[in-house]
């Protein structure tokens, strides 16, 4: 009894070992290749599940997602001499998974691969180009070159380049100072020419306004002075007219005026002779004669 339960346990297993060596599944994210006795026979790109001969054929599965792979910083000379560091990356993907398996096997290895080709297409493509053209002129134009020659160089590999970006690009630390210092200098420069060139044209706007302010007020005096004179005259033709109309009248009223001029403030204090005719009108309420203006 036990010899046959034996041979059955025995029986199960190989039917267990062949069944799970016969099927197997393909996800997604992955291709496949069978193998016979490690010879690639055909390639599975759809998922699901799959059949192969247990124990003489093998699979191996391939990732078929877009693979990111970044490139180490590295120091490229430009068409005019300028050094540039670059920071690149490119995204890629397996498009024949048989050459994949032929040429490279791994990832790791297919990374390697295209890191050297890369850097490559990187300085071939940067080198024919300037620094302005780098930095900012042509950058998307030179990215696009930089993918087609990775994609032509990387078919032997079977990987087709999706996309190649520069992610940085700049000069090195020692040569971005002097570059900083040389634009602050000129940066300077330019303040200082633009400084004198104002304090230049405030002294001729101040020199202008001062001139025509002269010039008004010289205007405005002659035509004060005019006036004034205008004034004066028509004040001694008035005057002359009255005194021809009444010589007494006009002659009392210069005497007031003068008594006005004379005796102003509360402190006013006059030394004259007895016989001054500066008060005549206070002897003689007549006046007699016309009194002299002090």
């Amino acid at each position: 009894m036990k010899p046959v339960l034996l041979a059955a346990a025995a029986a199960l297993l190989v039917v267990l070992i062949v069944v799970g060596g016969t099927f197997f599944t393909v996800s997604q994210t992955q291709q496949a290749l069978v193998l016979y006795f490690g010879e690639p026979v055909r390639v599975i790109s759809k998922p699901g599940l799959k059949m192969k001969i247990p124990l003489i054929e093998t699979v191996v599965r391939l990732d078929n997602r877009i693979l990111d792979l970044d490139t180490p910083q590295q120091e490229v000379v430009a068409a005019d001499n300028q050094r540039v560091l670059v920071d690149a990356f490119v995204r890629y993907r397996i498009a024949d998974p048989l050459r994949f398996y032929q040429s490279v096997g791994t990832v790791l290895r297919a990374n390697n691969q295209l890191a050297s080709v890369m850097n490559s297409a990187l300085r071939r493509v940067l080198g024919e180009s300037t620094l302005p053209q780098i930095v900012k002129e042509d950058r998307g134009k030179l990215m696009v070159r930089i993918r087609d020659l990775v994609d032509a160089d990387s078919t032997n590999l079977g990987l087709k380049i999706d996309d190649v970006r520069i992610r940085r690009a700049d000069l090195p630390q020692q040569i971005s100072e002097k570059v900083f210092s040389r634009m602050i200098s000129e940066r300077a420069r330019e303040a200082a020419q633009y400084r004198a060139e104002g304090a230049e044209q405030s002294q001729t706007i101040k020199a202008d306004a001062d001139r025509q302010a002269v010039v008004l007020k010289a205007d405005a005096q002659r035509k004060a002075d005019e006036m004034r004179g205008q004034g004066d005259a028509e004040r001694n033709r008035v005057f002359a007219e009255a005194y021809g109309k009444d010589p007494e009248f006009f002659a009392f009223y210069r005497s007031m005026q003068a008594y006005v001029t004379a005796l102003k403030g509360s402190d006013t204090r006059l030394v004259l002779p007895p016989d001054s005719k500066f008060f005549h009108y206070f002897g003689d309420p007549t006046g007699g004669t016309a009194p002299t203006a002090p």
